[in-house]
């Protein structure tokens, strides 16, 4: 087994998850199999509890682990199907060794960063190659080289690569090489001193990989490989991609990384056939049709609180050949003005999850215009509780009616907190999590969507439809259309009569794929192309 780390330095948010993602791509290609992990130096356990504006949004695995969304580029770029031992974050890493510190696991010794910090990390690169044998693992290092909660993660790497031997592990570092205007010129400066950073800790990379958003001349390619130690076609050029983020490969490929990356691991594997790649990539970027949608959010100002949405459309519209035209409505601004206003241009409207009540009302009357206009609506998670309470208020006359999280005390609670919920204290890894099976009600448009009536979606949230109210709605056209398997739990509803009204309990932003866009995505897109 071989593995790649990769690394980043000079500043963050330089994209390594993308590069990651995007040589996970290339090497799947060449017929090899790829595993996926992050490494967060952040303490908290996992990103469930930080806010939107910490973090962007929260990606959730199959087995329930609330996961950094770099996750989503892996599972997207790769055949990778990841779980919690995908995702290790410093506060996991603490808690294990000071429980172990507790039981007396270490008999009486000083625990310290090291040996016992950097072998639990080491522990769990391990764990994973007996969990999900490849025949590669990429591990990307959260946060920027230098940054004092990352050395422990670049100190245990050190000493696993001397373990599995330099032959058998690579260090692919992502750095900036800026355009200074003023000099009218790139300067390696930064990333030398980034470079010289990864050597004190004792890390040596092989690969550099260079954002610029200029063309790396020979002269500067020629400066980095010296100045880095790094071989000259080992300098590889990430400039800024034009459209699209599924760019990213097919950049990397012409500049020959995998074919580096194979050389340095002594492998041997066929050249990626990225047909079908750039089939996709050629859709995004030169659609035959344009549609206009509108996205109505309270964290719409944040381009990675809503990723995966974003991405989902985007795979949907890619197998319409169609490009998607977004319009990011605040809900808070529509609590203020007409929704006529806001979304009259649009053509479908989708309610994204969120928490708490800032901006809910903005979403109702969203929810509500699109319902009496007859526009396509997708309501995902808090979307869909958002669309029972405005059909609750004004197709059943059910004043006052709300969710008991944004009013404990409301005359009619339509949806309600889980039983299993009420006596929970601790907010982080408590909701309703990971993958859930929904049965789908035959003669309904959730079920023509699927073409099954059995079906498993990602899960994230503490409320539900209140079954009190299920008679009461659905004599007025409210149609469940997906239920848990024992029917005690709401999962999929949709309205009678209408081109494509239909909002789910799930996230299944979670599940889309390039080339295989999710059902209700692509459904939503249909319905909107109309």
């Amino acid at each position: 087994m071989k593995y790649i780390f990769v690394t980043g330095g000079v500043v963050s948010s330089l994209g390594k998850g993308l590069a990651a993602a995007s040589l996970g791509t290339l090497l799947e290609h060449r017929g090899l199999k790829i595993v996926m992990q992050k490494f967060d130096p952040y303490l908290n356990v996992d990103p469930g509890t930080m806010s939107p504006f910490q973090h962007g949004e929260v990606y959730v695995l199959d087995d329930g682990a609330e996961t950094d969304l770099d996750l989503g580029h892996y599972e997207r770029f790769t055949h990778s199907v990841l779980s919690r031992s995908n995702n290790t974050t410093s506060g996991q890493v603490y808690q294990t060794v000071l429980d172990k510190e507790r039981r007396g696991d270490y008999l009486g010794k000083t625990v310290q960063v090291i040996p016992h910090v950097t072998d639990e990390i080491k522990a769990r690169l391990r764990k994973l190659s007996n969990e999900q044998p490849c025949d590669i693992v990429i591990t990307e290092i959260g946060g920027t080289t230098g940054d004092i909660e990352g050395l422990p993660f670049l100190e245990a790497i050190r000493q696993f690569i001397q373990e599995v031997g330099s032959q058998n592990a690579i260090v692919m570092h992502v750095t900036l090489v800026p355009y200074i205007k003023a000099a009218g010129e790139l300067k390696t400066k930064p990333s030398q001193q980034s470079i010289a950073k990864l050597r004190e800790i004792g890390l040596h990379p092989q690969i550099l990989i260079c954002r610029t958003e200029h063309p790396l001349g020979e002269d500067v390619r020629y400066k980095l490989s010296v100045f880095c130690n790094v071989p000259l076609d080992a300098v590889v050029e990430a400039r800024d991609v034009d459209h699209t983020i599924y760019e990213m490969p097919l950049m990397l490929q012409h500049e020959r990384l995998d074919d580096t990356v194979c050389r340095l691991l002594g492998l041997t594997a066929p050249p990626a056939d990225m047909t079908g790649w750039k089939k996709f990539v050629s859709r995004v970027i030169k659609p035959k049709k344009h549609v206009k949608i509108a996205v109505v959010g309270k964290y719409i100002e944040l381009q990675d609180a809503y990723k995966s949405i974003y991405e989902s459309l985007t795979h949907a519209s890619a197998s319409a050949d169609c490009g998607i035209d977004l319009v990011q409505v605040d809900a808070e601004e529509l609590e203020q003005r007409p929704a006529s206003e806001l979304l009259r241009d649009a053509a479908g409207v989708l309610v994204p999850g969120g928490f708490g009540d800032r901006g809910v009302e903005g979403k109702i009357r969203a929810t509500q215009y699109a319902r009496e206009q007859g526009m396509p609506f997708l309501g995902l998670c808090l979307g869909m509780q958002v669309a029972t309470i405005e059909f609750a208020r004004h197709k059943c006359g059910l004043v006052g009616a709300n969710s008991t999280e944004f009013d404990k005390h409301c005359v009619h609670p339509v949806i309600d907190l889980l039983e299993e919920q009420k006596d929970v204290t601790e907010k982080g890894a408590s909701m309703r999590l990971g993958s859930w099976m929904t049965r789908v009600v035959e003669g309904t448009k959730a079920h023509a969507i699927y073409g099954s009536p059995e079906i498993r979606e990602r899960h994230r949230h503490r409320y539900e439809f209140n079954m009190k109210y299920r008679k009461q709605m659905e004599d007025e056209g409210f149609v469940i259309s997906g239920t848990s398997p024992d029917g005690a739990l709401v999962e999929i509803i949709e309205l009678q009569n209408h081109l494509y009204f239909l909002a789910c309990q799930f996230h299944p932003e979670f599940k889309s794929k390039p080339n295989k866009p999710h059902p209700l995505f692509k459904g939503f897109v249909t319905a909107c192309l109309q």
